[in-house]
């Protein structure tokens, strides 16, 4: 074969198998785009369908929460709080961080706690009140929650004197909220009294005083006589006589308790001593004893009358009738040894 002839057929072969691998490449490439379009509409059906299962469950759960949460307080709204305590402590074991039933089973502490007899069930209940209720102010939503700080600082008013000044935050608080309720300036008062703040005690016991003061009084809005008896207690301590003296008085003639009576009349005869009625101090401690018997606190207090008037033996009388009555009164056996 002629050189020129072999060279040209190799030439077309080259070109031939050249042309060949080409087309199988694109055929190739064609397969694989048709299958790579496959593969991506499969993976955005899955995803499509991951979504509008994942909605889905959403709304269940958000419906199932609802219904739970319905059931809440509607169980609250019938004053059944043990079932309240109950059933919120089942919802958070599937949410635990959900404010509703946190909050909800809070309330229900409290309010199992004060209707227990024994003190320490009551302070078992009071703490998981608290400590619930913290978890609730860590959630999401809680932020707004004025009745939350409302009961927690109620919670810890009942967890006594030492706690008053946690209690004074979150009452504080509820009221910042615009969260209102009728006893938050009274336990502001008796809190603030407690941490020996007696200015804003008095403050604070003012400003449950403000519907009576606005001429509304009747024999469901009048002070309580404990509210009276703690405004006058504060005065004192801040020895403006006078003030706690008007208190004293009014509590006197509107209380039907004698107990109550009894110590007003007592702090309103100190209160006549130290501004200088030893008179209406003595009228006041042997009304006492006429009315309601014998009283340690009453012959203790009749006697510094009698020693502060230079009548020393009937000082000393009033005191032994006072460690009669209670044989450690320090006070009593101190001014004996004198």
């Amino acid at each position: 074969m002629p050189a020129f002839l072999y060279l040209t057929f190799s030439i077309c072969l080259q070109s031939n198998k050249s042309m060949f691998k080409e087309g199988a490449r694109q055929y190739q490439g064609f397969h694989n785009y048709k299958r790579r379009g496959i593969r991506d509409k499969i993976l955005v059906s899955l995803a499509l369908a991951a979504v509008c299962v994942g909605f889905a469950v959403l709304i269940i759960n958000t419906r199932r929460s609802a219904m739970a949460h319905a059931d809440l307080a509607r169980l609250w709204n019938e004053g059944k709080y043990q079932e309240v305590y109950d059933e919120s402590q089942k919802q958070l074991e599937e949410k635990p961080l959900d404010v509703f039933p946190l909050s909800m089973r809070g309330y229900a502490a409290y309010q199992i706690a004060i209707a227990q007899i024994n003190s320490q069930d009551e302070q078992n209940y009071i703490d998981e009140c608290i400590l619930t209720l913290r978890k609730a102010l860590l959630s999401k939503g809680s932020d707004g929650n004025g009745a939350l700080r409302y009961v927690l600082g109620k919670a810890y008013f009942a967890k006594g004197p030492a706690y008053a000044n946690l209690a004074i935050t979150y009452l504080e608080e509820a009221a910042a909220l615009s969260y209102y309720a009728d006893d938050i300036p009274e336990y502001l008062g008796i809190s603030y009294a407690r941490t020996g703040d007696y200015r804003k005690s008095v403050a604070a016991f003012s400003e449950a005083l403000v519907p009576v003061q606005d001429g509304d009084e009747d024999e469901d809005s009048a002070p309580s006589d404990i509210l009276l008896l703690a405004i006058a207690r504060s005065y004192m301590e801040m020895n403006e006589y006078d003030s706690a003296r008007a208190y004293l008085v009014r509590c006197v003639e509107t209380s039907k308790d004698f107990s109550v009576i009894a110590s007003a009349r007592l702090l309103l005869g100190k209160a006549l001593m130290n501004m200088g009625d030893i008179d209406g101090a003595e009228r006041e401690y042997l009304g006492i004893l006429e009315e309601g018997g014998e009283q340690a606190d009453v012959h203790y207090e009749l006697g510094a009358l009698y020693a502060e008037r230079g009548e020393t033996t009937r000082a000393r009388a009033e005191w032994r009738k006072a460690l009669r009555l209670d044989p450690a009164y320090s006070q009593a056996i101190a001014r004996l040894s004198m």
